[in-house]
């Protein structure tokens, strides 16, 4: 029998903290916004920080009842889950590279062993056999991530990279949250540190050939990447120089290493379109060069690589192909201007399938792709590969086969002389695994498949396509997760999750704690809407911009599909996204709360447009390209401000709802949800609970460590089961 939904009102001895109000006026294009809540944007303000803490012994008090639930549902995950165990090492050079985790502690161990055998010979690239817990003859820790925590709130690893001859490795660390990083070089050879510390750096850190220098990533104010900086070893910091800086507010600047690491590779760019410049790291005198710039309005990703004695680009790119292609050309065409270029289709433009990525290795060419919004991969002979293309056909790829209608397949290869490729392939109910696909025979070599504990039986779960019908007639793809034993009656509680924006994809993917809703009889529905990826470029584009509702009113027809598809009593609904999928969240309970017995918004954005009215905000100007220019154009602004969830909440019977945030969040700032709750609490209609939880030492991805991300899971789910009267295991 199911459990009735719980409707309880907050407790009467429970009062909700009231903010103050302090009008702050915003005019833009002639309208004017009266904010009460702005003051809470003061991170350093005593009052603020009161408040926030107000707000968490609130939200205790009134969740207090599911306690036993978030304890038990931790327990289930930690009980699913082999706390001591490995990742399948990986070989680099003449060293295989891994991680491991140890029972009680939160964060990993990151280690490397010694390899042997000629690079070509396929026995050379088998991993070898570390077992979970033992000890490895001749392990080298490079990293403890549980050393590195101690005595500190908070601890994020940011980046790692050895030098070429393994004798060095750099890594950065975060201990506040924010995503701002210190780094330190270890030499190997004697386990201790180098001198120098340099503070404040971002993602993205590459040894030169040498060893001799080394090629980090500095944010500005805002929190944009724009310089890449040089830091000799052995000579001051202050001393860096600046390899190259981005003016431009509204790019994103990174960088990263050609397959074979003889090339540095500095990409700036947006979601519209991109440039591309490269340093020979074999070459003491080179200078960084442009090799396709942002003029060009063309969208890629380049790789450099040598082939026949010369240096060659492999290009993944939108010229001409909205949905991506695969073109190589000598690296001296890219001298001439772009018309004069002769550029080689590897791989055409398709309209049914999404170019995703590509690479190359020393023997063969790897192509990642989206078809029917699946993403799998296919490997090529390169010489052939390009040998067809030049002579005017197809190449001739292979592509893996695995089976299940809905998975995820990706490839990659961490060495580039390496004769086989590592796979990974994962689905909703397959746990994660690992293969070597031999490049030479296409043959699968399973290397691992992350152990379930538990009783885990895959056959107790299904995953089935469904496609709901939007306002346009547009055919939205929907992934429908639930226990085999479930039936559509018309009875059962229901979760339905998105995210829908900056062409990101929900690709299918195993979660240990997803389990626990399922168990619980709850049917969990992924709704692939328009905004991600998983229809290609022009499913991201129908949902960007001006034309956004259609992300919203999107995720509102997943849930009328699931109110009339029989797997869901209408009434025991609850949605759940975060960060641009807690706008959704936000925008999805304004347009129809009624459809909703509980939502949980983390880490939500649900200020958007005063954020992005700010471009002295972390990212506020890289928004311009995802949502418009709301500064600039008053087209974007009016249209922004009619769904932006802040702005547009209003008297109705809002369900219960969790705002879920982080003190020290730098992408969506922990203010936008602060204020949120305000407004729905003088507005909403209902009795139901609006409450507000901040991780205080915590960032955009919550409370470091696995055990409290257990929890933080946890907590989430016992709000959502609690409130669709789901919270015991059915059979």
């Amino acid at each position: 029998m199911s459990e009735a939904p719980s409707r309880a009102a907050t407790p009467a001895t429970a009062v909700p903290p009231v903010a103050k109000k302090v009008p702050s006026p915003r005019e833009h294009h002639g309208d004017v916004f009266v904010d009460q809540y702005e003051w809470l944007r003061e991170k350093e303000d005593p009052e603020v920080v009161a408040h926030l803490k107000a707000e968490n012994a609130y939200t205790e008090t009134v969740t207090a009842g599911q306690q036993p639930l978030r304890d038990a549902i931790f327990e289930e995950i930690k009980g699913r889950t082999q706390e001591t165990d490995l990742s399948v090492p990986s070989r680099l050079g003449d060293w295989w590279y891994y991680s491991r985790t140890i029972e009680g502690k939160q964060y990993p161990v990151y280690c490397r062993v010694a390899a042997s055998g000629a690079a070509g010979d396929v026995e050379a690239w088998t991993p070898p056999a570390v077992v979970p817990g033992e000890p490895v003859p001749g392990e080298v820790v490079l990293l403890d991530g549980n050393a590195e925590a101690e005595g500190k709130p908070f601890f994020a690893l940011g980046g790692a990279t050895v030098s070429r001859d393994g004798s060095l490795y750099a890594y950065s660390v975060d201990n506040a949250g924010n995503e701002t990083f210190t780094l330190r070089i270890r030499d190997l050879r004697t386990g201790d540190h180098l001198p120098e510390v340099i503070e404040n750096v971002f993602y993205g850190l590459e040894f030169s050939t040498d060893g001799g220098r080394l090629y980090y990533v500095v944010a500005d104010e805002s929190w944009r990447p724009y310089q890449i900086r040089v830091h000799v070893l052995g000579t001051p910091v202050e001393q860096d120089a600046v390899l190259y800086e981005e003016g431009d507010v509204a790019q994103w600047t990174s960088i990263d290493l050609s397959g074979d690491r003889r090339w540095l590779l500095v990409s700036v760019g947006n979601s519209e379109y991109s440039e591309t410049r490269y340093l020979d790291l074999d070459d003491a005198e080179a200078r960084l060069e442009l090799l396709l710039g942002r003029s060009e309005r063309i969208l890629h990703s380049a790789e450099l690589f040598e082939h026949d004695g010369a240096a060659q680009v492999l290009l993944v790119h939108n010229r001409d192909a909205v949905n991506s292609m695969v073109s190589t050309a000598p690296l001296a065409e890219f001298t001439k201007p772009l018309a004069e270029q002769r550029w080689t289709t590897v791989v055409a433009h398709d309209a049914a399938v999404k170019i995703e990525g590509a690479e190359v290795t020393a023997s063969h060419l790897v192509v990642a792709l989206r078809r029917d919004t699946i993403e799998t991969v296919r490997f090529a002979p390169l010489a052939g590969a390009i040998a067809a293309a030049e002579a005017g056909s197809a190449p001739s790829f292979a592509e893996p086969a695995f089976g299940e209608e809905l998975y995820t397949a990706g490839a990659g290869v961490s060495d580039y002389r390496a004769p086989v490729a590592r796979l990974s392939y994962t689905s909703f109910f397959t746990p994660p695994r690992v293969y070597d696909y031999v490049l030479a025979t296409g043959e699968l070599l399973l290397r691992k498949e992350t152990p379930v504990l538990g009783g885990y039986d895959p056959q107790d779960y299904v995953a089935e396509r469904a496609w709901a019908t939007a306002d346009d007639g547009t055919q939205v793809p929907l992934s429908v997760l639930r226990k085999a034993s479930v039936r559509a009656d018309g009875t059962n509680p229901a979760l339905v999750y998105g995210y829908g924006s900056y062409e990101v994809s929900m690709d299918p993917a195993f979660a240990i704690p997803r389990l626990s809703l399922l168990d619980r009889g709850v049917v969990f529905v992924v709704a692939h809407i328009r905004g991600g990826g998983e229809l290609g470029r022009r499913w991201y584009e129908a949902g960007k911009k001006l034309l956004k509702r259609n992300t919203f009113t999107d995720f509102v027809a997943a849930t009328d599909w699931l109110s009339a598809s029989g797997w869901a009593d209408p009434a025991r609904i609850a949605c759940m996204g975060g960060s641009a999928g807690g706008l959704l969240i936000g925008a999805a309970l304004n347009l129809a709360p009624e459809k909703y017995a509980a939502a949980v918004a983390q880490v939500p954005f649900v200020d958007a447009l005063t954020t992005i009215l700010d471009p002295e905000l972390p990212l506020s100007a890289l928004e311009w390209e995802e949502w418009g220019n709301p500064i600039e154009d008053s087209e974007v602004y009016a249209y922004m401000k009619s769904y932006t969830p802040y702005e547009n909440v209003r008297p109705a019977g809002y369900p219960a709802v969790a705002a879920v945030t982080s003190f020290n969040d730098t992408r969506v700032l922990y203010v936008e949800p602060a204020k949120w709750v305000q407004v729905l609490r003088e507005a909403t209609t209902s009795a139901h609970p609006i409450v507000l939880k901040t991780e205080m030492d915590a960032g955009h991805g919550g409370a470091s460590g696995r055990y409290e991300a257990w929890k933080d899971r946890a907590w989430d789910y016992a709000f959502i089961a609690d409130a669709l009267g789901a919270r015991n295991v059915i059979s």
